[in-house]
Order: C-alpha cells, then sequence, then structure tokens
C-alpha cells in the first residue's frame, strides 16, 4: 500500500521531472495527488523539504540494494557485480522521472542539501565497487585493478546515456515494436554490453 506521504512523492516526482523544481507548483502537486494542498505543508512543511525528501526517499532506495548484495556470501564478486549492473539498470529504467531529475540537478542544483545527497550516494557506489573489487583480486577472480572512480563512471554514464537516447535508437533501427517490448530487448542488450565491458575492465574469465 502507498501510504498518502509516498503518493505526494510520487505526484511531485512526475511533475519535477517534467517542470523542472521551479516549474511545479505546490498546487500543481496537490491536484496530481489528489489531496488538499494543505497536506504538503502538514507532511513536508514547504515545496523545498518535499524536493529533499523525495531526493532522499530514492538515494535511500538505491543505497539498500547496494548493501544487500555487499552481504551476500551464496555469490562470488563478479556475480555481485552482474547483480550491481541488473539492479542499477532496472531502476534507472523504472524510475526514468528520478533520474532525469538527478541529472538535471548534477548540472545546476544550488540546494546544499542535494548537493550532499548526491555526493554521498555517488560516494557510496565508488566504497561498493572498491570494496567488491578488492575482495575479487584478492581471491584472483579479478586480475586487472583499474581506477575506482572511472569504473563507477564507465557503469552509471553508459546507463544514463544510453537511456537518454533511448527513442533516438528505438527510430535508427526503424524499430515499431511496441514501447513496452523494445524497452525490455533494449535493457537487455544494455546490461550485456555493460558486462561485456567490465569483464574487460576488471580482467574476468568466465570458465577460469
Amino acid at each position: 500500500m502507498v501510504s498518502k506521504e509516498e503518493n505526494i512523492l510520487f505526484a511531485a516526482e512526475k511533475l519535477f521531472a517534467e517542470k523542472g523544481f521551479e516549474g511545479t507548483s505546490t498546487r500543481e502537486i496537490s491536484k496530481a495527488a489528489n489531496v488538499n494542498i494543505s497536506m504538503i505543508s502538514y507532511y513536508f512543511g514547504s515545496k523545498e523539504k518535499l524536493y529533499e525528501k523525495l531526493v532522499e526517499y530514492r538515494m535511500n532506495e538505491g543505497q539498500f540494494f547496494a548493501r544487500d548484495i555487499l552481504e551476500r556470501t551464496d555469490i562470488n564478486e563478479w556475480q555481485k557485480i552482474e547483480k550491481i549492473v541488473d539492479q542499477f539498470s532496472g531502476r534507472v529504467r523504472h524510475h526514468k522521472c528520478f533520474y532525469r531529475i538527478m541529472q538535471r540537478e548534477q548540472l545546476h542544483t544550488e540546494n546544499p542539501q542535494i548537493v550532499e545527497f548526491l555526493k554521498q550516494t555517488k560516494m557510496g557506489f565508488i566504497s561498493m565497487y572498491s570494496q567488491v573489487l578488492e575482495s575479487g583480486l584478492k581471491k584472483g577472480i579479478f586480475t586487472k585493478n583499474p581506477p575506482i572512480y572511472l569504473l563507477h563512471a564507465t557503469v552509471s554514464g553508459t546507463l544514463f546515456y544510453a537511456s537518454n537516447a533511448k527513442e533516438m535508437y528505438k527510430e535508427f533501427l526503424n524499430d515499431t515494436e511496441d514501447d513496452e517490448v523494445f524497452d525490455e530487448k533494449y535493457y537487455t542488450e544494455l546490461n550485456k554490453h555493460i558486462k561485456y565491458l567490465l569483464k574487460d575492465l576488471l580482467g574476468y574469465e568466465e570458465n577460469k
């Protein structure tokens, strides 16, 4: 069940993605969420605090899946990398609005709270890759030690660019399939491509 607070957050997320923070009014958010405008003040205090809460909410989701993967003992380090890619790709695919907001924020944000959220999230992912890489190198699963910040940039940069360019590629391929069908095929190929790059960067050999 979606709570009233989450309902407002999700409605605001779509509007922020479409119109930006400045272009979205609390009246529009309340209408989209089908709640009285006073409920925004009740739950969040202001539009700025609502925006910060949305970022915190989505960022915490991402940190949770990262911790869950790191703590698993039933899979090896390469399998952890695969799951990180699958989970991250799934979030970019299914939370398009939020990641559109975040890409805009990385270029234009002046909100110190958002800047800190973004920094902490990136640092968390870099730390996660670092732990997996260090463990994999010790066990001989990986034979190369690429700069960890560039490893993260390879995954996130490829995902974001490919996600933003999806409609252009669909047109380029002259693909007339239903959007959901194309999405499934597109992100499956994208995941394979990223994993192929990472195998080379990490020096991982599957049948070793």
